[in-house]
């Protein structure tokens, strides 16, 4: 399952303390965010994951985070 999602993350530090988060929740997934698109785009590959709990981990960590549609 790969899922895509348009984030507010702008920095490095910022996309290394999200990433690190995740990557606690979901030990095994890829899991990457491009600071150079334009919708910092955060994806998602794995087998063991819900669309709202990334959203959910994300916002926590202070950022905005939602689906974006294919």
């Amino acid at each position: 399952m790969i899922s895509i999602f348009k984030t507010d993350v702008t920095s490095k530090k910022q996309k290394l303390k999200v990433i690190g988060c995740l990557v606690t929740e979901y030990p095994g997934h890829r899991i990457t965010i491009d600071l150079d698109d334009c919708d910092k785009v955060l994806r998602v590959e794995g087998n063991t994951f819900e669309e709202k709990d990334i959203i959910t981990h994300v916002n926590e960590q202070g950022f905005a985070c939602m689906m974006l549609l294919d």
